[in-house]
């Protein structure tokens, strides 16, 4: 049984993403936690019959206002057509190509790539020998504004520095029962560490049935490492702190 995680980072990587077992809901479509207001869970077409579906404008990244602006290369008369100039240390570093996904992609996959060359993915997929089995969405607080609303309801957690969360993690039929959410999770939590973040939360539907909610159960954080940071009989906070 081989197990390989993969980031969702374009086109490719989102058509790895597995279904979910629940057929009302989607990954690939849901955005509830994207659109504090419209947000829904429950499946809906990627594409049209007439080709792809137009997706939706997402706002951009805002640019930092203190950053040196971006300086044009120059012309250098000393070298030649295929010789690459040398950065000079002593002037702004060119800012690098942004990745970016195609201007009709899924609305979708233009949310998950909104972090990519600032940030980094999203999303990742955990393969079975190869077979998608198991799915995770996270990001900072910045990507998902209904995580936001939900956590202005809880004055009493730190507000600075602020965490990055898990919104989703789901594991496919075939792949349950060997452990893949927990890897994802360890993944996700160790990838989230490298880019600086001390902390990670994820919000669990008390009460919903397994395949009703994609934020897994109190028992399962539990289980992760993750300690009850709000107790609501409705909308817990579970927290881990990382190193």
């Amino acid at each position: 049984m081989a197990i390989r995680i993969v980031d969702i980072r374009d086109a490719a990587g989102f058509g790895l993403i597995p279904p979910c077992a629940n057929p009302g809901f989607d990954h690939r479509s849901c955005d509830y936690w994207e659109d504090a207001d419209r947000g829904s869970k429950a499946a809906r077409a990627i594409t049209g019959a007439a080709g792809p579906a137009v997706a939706r404008p997402v706002p951009a990244l805002a640019e930092n206002p203190f950053a040196p602006p971006a300086r044009p290369a120059a012309f250098n008369p000393f070298l030649a057509d295929d010789e690459q100039e040398a950065e000079n240390p002593f002037l702004p570093r060119r800012a690098p190509a942004r990745p970016a996904v195609a201007s009709d992609a899924p609305r979708k996959l233009a949310l998950l790539s909104r972090g990519l060359g600032v940030f980094g993915s999203y999303a990742k997929v955990a393969l079975l020998d190869d077979v998608p089995a198991a799915y995770a969405q996270f990001g900072p607080l910045s990507a998902y504004p209904r995580a936001l609303r939900l956590r202005e309801l809880y004055p009493q957690l730190p507000g600075s520095p602020l965490p990055a969360v898990i919104t989703c993690i789901a594991t496919a039929p075939a792949g349950r029962g060997r452990g893949l959410a927990k890897q994802l999770v360890e993944a996700v939590c160790d990838d989230l560490a490298r880019r600086g973040f001390a902390a990670v939360e994820a919000y669990p539907d008390v009460g919903a049935a397994p395949d009703a909610t994609s934020a897994a159960s109190p028992a399962f954080w539990e289980a992760v490492g993750f300690a009850g940071a709000v107790d609501d009989d409705h909308y817990p906070v579970y927290r881990r702190e990382l190193e």
